[in-house]
C-alpha cells in the first residue's frame, strides 16, 4: 500500500505531469506530421529521456506513445494518408466524412475513442500485470523459455506476411545481442577486436537506425517516387451539421466500448498489435452494423472503432513487458531500451524490487490519458495545419535528430556509424519484407533467453526426456507449434490463391 501511495504521489508531482505534457504533446505533433509514426518518434525521443529520473523519462516516452496514436487520426481523415498501417483504417471513414464537410465531427470521435481505449487498456494493465507477474515468480527457466519461443513465434508470424522470414528475422535479432562479453565466462563474442563492442551492440543505436533512421530513407525515397502526382482533393470545411454533440457520443459510445475491449485484448498478446486491433475492430462494427449505417462512405462509428482499439492496444501491451519482461509491440521494446538505461529491468521481479516506480508509471498513464483529451480538444484546429509540413522539413530534421541521439548515448561516433549501418539494413529488411520489429524484439529478448536457455540445460542435463517432468513447458512449446503449423498453412493457402489468380 505504502508503494502505491508514493507512487501515485510521485505522478501527481509538478515536474512528472510536466513531461507527461510534453510527451502528450510532442507526440500529438509527431502523430500528425505526414511519414512519422509512433515507433519512429520513440526512438528518437530516448535519447532526451538521459536526464531524466526513471519515472519522468518512463512518463516522457508513454504519453507520446499514446498521443501520437491518436494524433495520427488527424492525417488520415484530412488527407487520407495513414502515418501508420492501423491509421489506414480509419481512412475509410474519416476522409469520407472530411469530403462531406464533417471533418471536425470525424477528429472529435476519433480523439474521444483514443482517450476510452486508452483508459480501459490502463485499467487492464493495473488489474492483470502484478498478478501475471506473481504467477511467473512461480515458473523455472523450462517454462520461461518456451514462453519466449512462443512470444517470438506469433510476433514473427503475425508482424510479417511470411513466418519463416519473420523467425529469421528474430534470430538474427537476437544473434545480435550475443555481441559482446560472454555471461559467464567473460570471453568476447563477435567483438571483431572493437573494444566498444565488448558490452554488445548499443541499444540505442540498433533502435534509432532500424526504425527512425530506416524510415526517413524510405520515406524519401516514397517523396521522390511520388512527386508530381496528384494531391488529395481538398476537404470542404461548409458543412452546417459539423458539430460534435451528446447525440453523437451517445450513438457511437457502445461502439467505443466493445472496440476498448477488442483492442485490450488484442494488445495483451505479444505479436498482434495496433493494426490487427484496428481491423478487428472496424469488422466487427461493420458485421453488426444496423439499417442505414454505410461503413467505408463516411460512418462515424467506424472512425471511432478503428482509432479506440488503437489506443487500447498501447497500455495492453505493456502487460507482458511488466509481467514477464517480453515486449508485446514495438512501442513496448523500445521503452524497454528507456528503462534499460535508467537501471530497470522489466520482468517477474519488476514489482518486488521497483514497486513505488511501477505505480508511479501507472499513475503518470491515467496522467496521460487525461492530458490527451485536453490537449486534443484544444488542439484540434492547430494540429491540423502540421498536416501541410512538407516532407522536404520532416526528412532532414528527423535524420538530424536521429545523428544527435545516437552520439549523446556514448559521446562517440562508432555509435552513430552503428546506428547509420543498422538503418542501411533495416531499409533493406524492408525492402525484402523482413520484420524489423521481430528483429528488434528479437534483439530486446536475446540475453534473457540465451540465459534461461543456459538455466534449461542445466536442469534438464541436457536431456529432452527431461521436459515430461515440465508439462506446462511443454503445453507452451505446443502451443507455438501448432501456432506456427497455422501460419505456413495459411501462408502456403495465400500463394496458391494468388498464383491461381
Amino acid at each position: 500500500m505504502s508503494d502505491l501511495l508514493l507512487g501515485f504521489g510521485d505522478a501527481l508531482t509538478p515536474v512528472t505531469v510536466l513531461f507527461v505534457f510534453l510527451g502528450v504533446l510532442l507526440g500529438y505533433v509527431i502523430g500528425v506530421l505526414p511519414g512519422l509514426n509512433r515507433p519512429a518518434a520513440l526512438a528518437i525521443a530516448i535519447p532526451l529521456s538521459y536526464y531524466m529520473t526513471p519515472l519522468s523519462a518512463v512518463a516522457f516516452l508513454i504519453g507520446i506513445a499514446k498521443a501520437s496514436g491518436a494524433g495520427g487520426a488527424t492525417t488520415a481523415v484530412l488527407i487520407n494518408v495513414p502515418g501508420e498501417p492501423n491509421a489506414a483504417v480509419t481512412c475509410l471513414d474519416g476522409y469520407p466524412l472530411a469530403r462531406k464537410g464533417k471533418a471536425r465531427q470525424a477528429l472529435q470521435a476519433a480523439l474521444y475513442g483514443s482517450v476510452v481505449g486508452d483508459v480501459v487498456g490502463t485499467i487492464a494493465l493495473i488489474l492483470l500485470a502484478r498478478p501475471l507477474a506473481t504467477f511467473a515468480l512461480k515458473i523455472g527457466p523450462v517454462e520461461m523459455t518456451a514462453l519466449m519461443l512462443l512470444a517470438l513465434t506469433f510476433i514473427a508470424a503475425l508482424s510479417g506476411s511470411s513466418l519463416l522470414r519473420g523467425l529469421a528475422a528474430g534470430l538474427f535479432g537476437m544473434l545480435v545481442a550475443t555481441i559482446g562479453l560472454d555471461i559467464e565466462s567473460g570471453t568476447p563474442r563477435l567483438t571483431f577486436d572493437q573494444v566498444e563492442l565488448l558490452d554488445g551492440v548499443p541499444l540505442l543505436a540498433i533502435t534509432v537506425g532500424m526504425l527512425a533512421l530506416s524510415e526517413m530513407v524510405i520515406q524519401a525515397e516514397e517523396f521522390f517516387a511520388q512527386r508530381g502526382e496528384a494531391a488529395a482533393a481538398p476537404v470542404r470545411s461548409d458543412a452546417s451539421d459539423d458539430r460534435f454533440g451528446w447525440r453523437e457520443l451517445r450513438d457511437i459510445l457502445p461502439t467505443i466500448l466493445r472496440s476498448s475491449v477488442i483492442g485490450t485484448l488484442i494488445g495483451i498478446i505479444p505479436g498482434l498489435g495496433p493494426s490487427v486491433a484496428s481491423f478487428a475492430s472496424y469488422g466487427f462494427a461493420k458485421r453488426f452494423a444496423r439499417p442505414g449505417e454505410r461503413y467505408g462512405e463516411g460512418e462515424l462509428k467506424g472512425v471511432a472503432a478503428a482509432e479506440t482499439a488503437d489506443n487500447a492496444v498501447v497500455p495492453a501491451s505493456f502487460i507482458p513487458l511488466f509481467a514477464l519482461g517480453l515486449p508485446g509491440s514495438v512501442s513496448a521494446a523500445i521503452l524497454i531500451a528507456a528503462l534499460t538505461i535508467h537501471g530497470v529491468i522489466p520482468g517477474p521481479r519488476l514489482f518486488e524490487e521497483h514497486g513505488r516506480l511501477i505505480y508511479g508509471i501507472y499513475g503518470t498513464m491515467i496522467v496521460a490519458a487525461l492530458l490527451m483529451l485536453v490537449v486534443g480538444r484544444v488542439g484540434l484546429v492547430a494540429f491540423a495545419q502540421l498536416t501541410r509540413v512538407p516532407a522536404t522539413v520532416i526528412i532532414p530534421t528527423v535524420t538530424m535528430l536521429c545523428v544527435v541521439g545516437a552520439y549523446l548515448e556514448a559521446h562517440s561516433l562508432f555509435a552513430v556509424w552503428v546506428m547509420i549501418g543498422f538503418a542501411a539494413l533495416g531499409y533493406l529488411m524492408h525492402r525484402f519484407d523482413y520484420s524489423r520489429v521481430t528483429f528488434l524484439i528479437g534483439f530486446v529478448i536475446g540475453p534473457q533467453f540465451e540465459l534461461s536457455l543456459r538455466q534449461t540445460l542445466i536442469v534438464t542435463d541436457r536431456d529432452p526426456a527431461a521436459l515430461l517432468t515440465h508439462p506446462i513447458a511443454l503445453a507452451i512449446l505446443a502451443v507455438a507449434v501448432l501456432g506456427a503449423l497455422f501460419s505456413l498453412r495459411g501462408g502456403s493457402r495465400a500463394l496458391s490463391s494468388g498464383d491461381a489468380a
